[in-house]
């Protein structure tokens, strides 16, 4: 089955599962998602079409719903983050579909058993989407998870800290309003304790994960001076290095360079790094891990070696341990690159760097640009000494055949996107050449082996690529991703390039000024001169002054086109403006009208062209030679009608975008409203019991009131019966008195009678 029935009978399960939540219409949802997850997700929301996306804000939404069932929400997040092992796709599952906050609520509703597995899988979903991705404080439910979080690490589970903490550490780096959070949180003190002791954990990847939140919520506080002052830094350095090279896995790599990274940005600790004795044979080890051949931890030993070079002490010490020649006990890794030199001058650390600047252009193709871009820095440094070593000469001698064979597979058939990324590699290799020409040693290295003829068919490639590009389909001339843009820049390094070479190599100059009056050099120095870049401007700037004094450069067509993209801009900033007011307009007769309007400047623009072409025809015998220039004019004209065209286009797909996340907005309101109106439900309940147990107490506490009553009415009578009884005992008390006197009396009596 292909993927777009597959999706097409998601969405129908979605929408059934959404109305009735029957058992049924549960195994026939989870029978969907799991079909789903075993087909190949490569580039499903990168590719921008509507059916994935509706089928992913379903899930999502069905996810954050509390009453679905938990065995078909784990399903879900499960394909979930197989979406999200691509960037784009990451990002736009944490921005645009809000999976983030999604997640963040699934673990707050279970938050009284952290041990589950669905939030075992939450957290570590929540890991992947939040690495590297900026976390905004107002995240719905991200108080609570922050709480969830430190609570976690601060309880004895060890299968729930690991997580909790790497994803502390993703929410804690670059985010201040996350940091001061929890800083004015009461219970920060005992969660910094905690974190403390994790310093001594036998497990390297909870050690990384703790320095990191570490490092980032203390580096500039109290705490933070004393664990990375003078005396503890220089352990913690021997730590971090000893995990980049011997870590568990790519993970813990990742982190620890990412922390590595972060410290250097400190100028304290930056100067402490250029002091530790160690320095040399801990980069040597690290630069040992680009022999490997995964791709994931190459970039990240290569950002840290790019990060080092931006520290000016530590610069000279890496150009330093790269460039030095290997012993004659080296095995010959990088042989295949360093074919027919002697073994004792080769550097054997720049030919692990060499491996990776011919990777493929898809897959590797970051590690291929940061290998460039730290060749580059280091190439800089070497040459600006006094003397360029032998070592560095022998090295810069082997680099060359790799760097020309990576000018070459340019091929203006291929896919933007694969055009892309090799004008983007010509770019970088363009540069490094360039920075070898600025001395003289391996200038006339370079001049051996570039020749004449490779630098004109590269630049013939790239004006091809340039000119190729449909201007109804690409995207906007101030975008940095636009293909004209890149290759722009490709033609203009290259140019740069035999400027420089001119003088040395046979042909050189003539190719140089003979591509300078080309019609097609218009739009890369129109590009380049309307650039927000400031290279950009210097190298369009620098190249015009060899091209204007040229009997045949295109100077006022240049002049229109610079007009044209000057207009172009002022246009983009009244639309930004009026951007708002564009959207109330209604929507089916925006889109007639955009359609109708555009199919008119469609239909004049061709007219234009034919009576232009009928013209020519017609003039054919007139030797003019201000025509072509006036025709050029025209041209650029009809350009830029059609990118107003274009312009409209966009319009068009920016308002199906609009509503679209419109749809996707109301679904998530309605979402929201109803656990609102389900949660308003409950406590309307819990207010009838307390009601009803009021009134219970209300009654028993009436009883009890006239139990008292009676009870107080019985002990008057009991008291009132007392003191009669206490009268009564008084009288007999009297009366046995008068009894006792006429008894004494009476035997008086009775005895004087006697006698």
């Amino acid at each position: 089955m292909d993927m777009t029935t597959c999706l097409k009978s998601l969405l129908l399960a979605i929408q059934q599962y959404r109305g009735s939540k029957t058992a049924h219409n549960t195994a026939q949802l989870q029978k969907q998602v799991e079909e789903v997850s075993g087909l190949k997700c490569d580039q499903l929301l990168s590719s921008g079409q509507v059916l994935p996306s509706e089928c992913v804000s379903g899930l999502v939404e069905l996810a954050g719903d509390p009453n679905t069932n938990p065995v078909l929400t784990g399903t879900i997040i499960s394909l979930l983050a197989q979406l999200a092992c691509e960037d784009e796709s990451r990002e736009m599952l944490h921005s645009s579909y809000n999976l983030t906050s999604t997640l963040a609520s699934v673990i707050h509703c279970h938050s009284a058993t952290p041990g589950e597995p669905l939030v075992l899988q939450c957290l570590q979903v929540l890991q992947k989407l939040t690495y590297n991705t900026r976390t905004f404080h107002s995240t719905n439910y991200i108080h609570e998870l922050i709480a969830f979080l430190m609570t976690n690490i601060q309880s004895h589970s060890d299968d729930i800290i690991m997580p909790c903490l790497g994803l502390m550490a993703n929410l804690c780096r670059y985010n201040h309003s996350v940091q001061n959070h929890i800083k004015s949180l009461d219970n920060v003190k005992p969660f910094y304790r905690t974190l403390i002791n994790f310093l001594a954990h036998n497990s390297l990847t909870v050690v990384v994960f703790t320095l990191s939140i570490l490092a980032s919520l203390t580096l500039n506080e109290k705490v933070g001076e004393k664990l990375f002052d003078a005396k503890n830094i220089h352990q913690t350095f021997q730590l971090v290095f000893n995990i980049i090279v011997n870590g568990d896995g790519t993970l813990t790599r990742k982190y620890s360079v990412d922390l590595l990274v972060d410290l250097l940005k400190n100028p304290k600790i930056a100067d402490y790094l250029t002091r530790y004795e160690h320095f040399s044979a801990c980069v040597s080890q690290v630069l040992g891990l680009l022999h490997s051949k995964d791709p994931d931890s190459a970039a990240k030993v290569l950002e840290l070696l790019l990060a080092v070079c931006s520290v000016s002490g530590l610069r000279s010490l890496l150009c330093t341990v790269v460039f030095r020649p290997a012993g004659p006990k080296l095995r010959p890794a990088g042989r295949r690159q360093a074919a027919g030199l002697d073994g004792g001058q080769k550097a054997e650390p720049g030919l692990a760097l060499v491996q990776w600047l011919s990777s493929p252009v898809e897959g590797a193709e970051s590690c291929s640009l940061q290998a460039l871009q730290l060749l580059n820095e280091l190439l800089e440094e070497a040459l600006e000494a006094e003397s360029v070593s032998v070592c560095v000469l022998s090295f810069v001698e082997m680099l060359l055949p790799v760097l020309l064979g990576l000018l070459k597979g340019l091929d203006p058939a291929e896919g933007d996107a694969r055009l892309r990324k090799h004008c983007l590699r010509i770019t970088h290799v363009t540069n490094l050449l360039l920075v070898l020409c600025a001395e003289d040693s391996t200038r006339s290295l370079v001049s051996r082996q570039v020749s004449a003829q490779v630098c004109l068919s590269q630049v013939e490639s790239l004006l091809s690529c340039c000119h190729g590009n449909n201007p109804l389909t690409c995207p906007p001339p101030g975008s940095d991703c636009d293909l004209s843009q890149v290759c722009a820049e490709a033609v203009l390094k290259t140019l740069e390039l035999m400027s420089k070479l001119r003088q040395q190599v046979k042909d050189m100059e003539t190719s140089f000024y003979r591509i300078l009056q080309d019609q097609r050099m218009v739009t890369p120095f129109s590009l380049a001169l309307t650039s927000h870049h400031r290279e950009r401007v210097q190298t369009g700037l620098s190249l015009l002054f060899e091209a204007t004094p040229l009997p045949d450069f295109p100077s006022l067509v240049l002049g229109e086109s610079i007009a044209a993209n000057n207009a172009y801009r002022q246009r983009e900033v009244e639309l930004s403006v009026k951007r708002v007011a564009v959207q109330e307009v209604p929507p089916p007769r925006t889109n007639i009208s955009m359609l109708d309007s555009s199919t008119g400047s469609s239909r004049s623009v061709h007219n234009l062209v034919e009576k232009l072409q009928n013209g020519l025809e017609l003039q054919e015998q007139v030797e003019d030679l201000r025509v072509s220039e006036i025709i050029d004019v025209y041209e650029q004209k009809l350009s830029a009608l059609a990118s107003k065209e274009s312009r409209l286009q966009d319009l068009l797909e920016a308002k199906a975008l609009a509503l679209s996340q419109a749809d996707r907005l109301i679904a998530q309101y309605r979402f929201q409203r109803a656990q609102a109106e389900a949660e308003a439900r409950k406590l309307g309940g819990l207010l009838k019991e307390a009601e009803r147990r009021r009134e219970d107490l209300q009654g028993e506490l009436g009883s009890q009131v006239l139990e008292v009553e009676r009870s107080k009415a019985d002990m008057e009578e009991l008291l009132q019966h007392n003191a009669r009884l206490q009268q009564d005992s008084q009288e007999h008390q009297g009366l046995k008195g008068a009894y006792n006197t006429l008894l004494s009396r009476s035997d008086r009596q009775r005895q004087t009678v006697s006698i």
